[in-house]
Formats: structure tokens, sequence, C-alpha cells
């Protein structure tokens, strides 16, 4: 199966999780390759960054060497629409995912959706009553959660200005987390 790689090490500061790849991002080889979906357009007016970025591979390079931000996917196979895949594939991704999550103890899981997060925490069997955005109460050893709507064009209840708004929390509670050497930012 084709698909995209992960983009993991020791010590990120965050590493995004995405539902899955869609078929153009693996063809195109980048994460968020669909020109509809507004990831990219989101994270640069965004403060995650200090520098904006054109979408494409070199841009993931980018973000993973010099903003410290990793990339990932529960489900690693891809489909065109989410809603494809099965339980099957989020069971097996939960636990790889988890697995991840344990080797490379980022400090920030982002998980993009809340049907990404729900499925991470039904599958690794946690309460799976994930309803909100932003930091969540759940960790993995010193790995804390934070989620985010989905950029997808299929999510249109988010603006693009909504999706700013949660990027902009996500980098508020990276900075003060960094900032306190790791405690709580609260």
């Amino acid at each position: 199966m084709k698909t995209l790689p992960d983009y993991l090490r020791t010590n990120l500061d965050i590493v995004l999780i995405g539902l899955n790849p869609s078929p153009i991002s693996v063809r195109a080889g980048y994460y968020y390759a669909n020109p509809r979906n507004r990831f990219w357009a989101a994270l640069n007016g965004s403060r995650l960054m200090t520098l904006p970025v054109l979408p494409g591979e070199p841009a993931i390079r980018k973000l993973f060497d010099l903003f410290n931000i990793g990339f990932t996917d529960i489900v690693k196979r891809p489909t065109p629409v989410g809603n494809e895949l099965r339980a099957a594939d989020f069971r097996k991704g939960a636990i790889d995912l988890q697995h991840k999550l344990l080797s490379y103890q980022p400090r920030i899981a982002w998980f993009n959706g809340i049907t990404t997060y729900s499925n991470y925490l039904k599958y690794t069997g946690q309460d799976s009553n994930a309803s909100r955005c932003g930091a969540q109460p759940e960790r993995l050893e010193i790995t804390r959660f934070f989620v985010t709507p989905n950029p997808s064009p299929a999510n249109a209840s988010y603006s693009l200005d909504d999706l700013i708004t949660h990027y902009n929390a996500l980098a508020k509670y990276r900075d003060k987390l960094l900032s306190r050497g790791g405690s709580d930012p609260d």
C-alpha cells in the first residue's frame, strides 16, 4: 500500500495527527495536498510558525526541521473520504499510533478533528466521549493532547477564520508549555 511517510523523532514540540491520507496527498507526496483543504491557509494564517510556507514536501521538511512539528495519521490507508474507513482500520491505527507516541514522546499530540481523536480514544481503551476542540484532559506519559477542527473541505461547519483561531490556541498552549518547562499551561 502506498501512503505518506511519518515525520517523527524524539523531542518534537508537536505531532500533527490526521485522520488518513487522501489519494491526492499520496500522489503529491505530502500531507494536505488537496487544494481545497484549508490546512495550509490556516497554518499560514496562524501563529504556529514565524514564516509562511507553500504547500509541498519542502514545507513538511521545514515544519519538521525548523518548527519541530511532526506528521502522521491515525490510519495510514488512503481513501478519498474518511467515511470509507472501517473499525478495523481504526483499531489497528490507534494501537500503532499509541506505540509511536510512546516511542517518540512529543510534547503535544495535535489531533486534526474530533473524529480522529475519538477513534484514538475508543480503540486504545479510553473514554471516547471527545466532543470539543482545545486542550484535552487525557495524556500519554509526557504527551498532552490537543484537538482542532478537521480542515477538510467536507467539514464546512468551520470557517478558515475558525481554523486559524483554533491553531492560534494551539500555538499559545505550546508556547506556555515550553516556557514552563513542560508543566501544565492551564
